[in-house]
């Protein structure tokens, strides 16, 4: 189903749903007034538009706030508490899903190295109180207001990384892979622990010439971050 579609099918649940409480409210209202208090807990029209079709009446409050995960119990919380939520290990378990890191949970440092031509390493480090992942991707980096973005230095994807206390990761770009003389001239680069990462960070690194620019996995190792080309 389409983000749309999810939207619209959403909305006229609520607005139904709403109609049919005014309705039971209305209907309960002109019972009372005609007096008619026989029978009032099993006839009751809010509680049957509350009770959906073929649903048992008894235990519905315990029945909608446990989860479907066998287990049998609940808090009702949901995302809240973690409750319900982690990762099907496969047999009937359920881990809980880590913090992945954003950019602003994250202390940058960038410095120049000479080796493989010259580059950058980009320096991860989660800020204090922080336990984060780093994706098994790619960093993203981009330059200049156009967002010339840096491609892939090495063939496939490392490992997640985890981020606490001294723990690092590394990244190594180089801004110029052409054998050319052409390029554009910059002082900083734009930073992000992925595409969708809503605070991307500006880092200053020196005058560096941007053409065809390449970046590496994370690394635990900063040896492991030099972006041979």
């Amino acid at each position: 189903m389409s983000g749309n579609r999810r939207k619209a099918f959403l909305v006229s649940a609520a607005v139904i749903g709403g109609a049919m409480l005014m309705t039971a409210c209305q209907n309960t209202d002109a019972a009372t007034d005609a007096g008619a208090s026989q029978g009032s807990s099993s006839s009751n029209p809010v509680a049957t538009a509350a009770t959906p079709s073929g649903s048992p009446t008894g235990g519905g409050d315990q029945g909608s706030d446990a989860p479907s995960n066998g287990t049998g119990t609940g808090t009702g919380k949901g995302s809240e508490d973690g409750v319900g939520s982690g990762v099907d290990t496969g047999d009937g378990k359920r881990e809980p899903v880590e913090q992945g890191c954003g950019a602003n949970d994250i202390s940058w440092s960038t410095r120049s190295e000479s080796q493989a031509g010259g580059y950058i390493l980009v320096v991860a480090k989660a800020k204090a109180g922080i336990t984060c992942y780093l994706p098994a991707a790619l960093p993203t980096v981009a330059f200049g207001s156009d967002g010339t973005q840096a491609g892939p230095a090495e063939q496939s994807v490392g490992e997640q990384i985890k981020l606490s206390g001294s723990t690092a990761a590394y990244a190594g770009v180089n801004p110029k892979t052409t054998g050319t003389d052409g390029g554009k001239e910059l002082d900083s680069i734009i930073v992000a622990v992925g595409d969708d990462d809503p605070d991307p960070v500006s880092l200053p690194v020196g005058t560096i010439t941007v053409d065809d620019p390449i970046v590496t996995n994370w690394h635990t190792d900063p040896a492991d971050a030099v972006p041979f080309n």
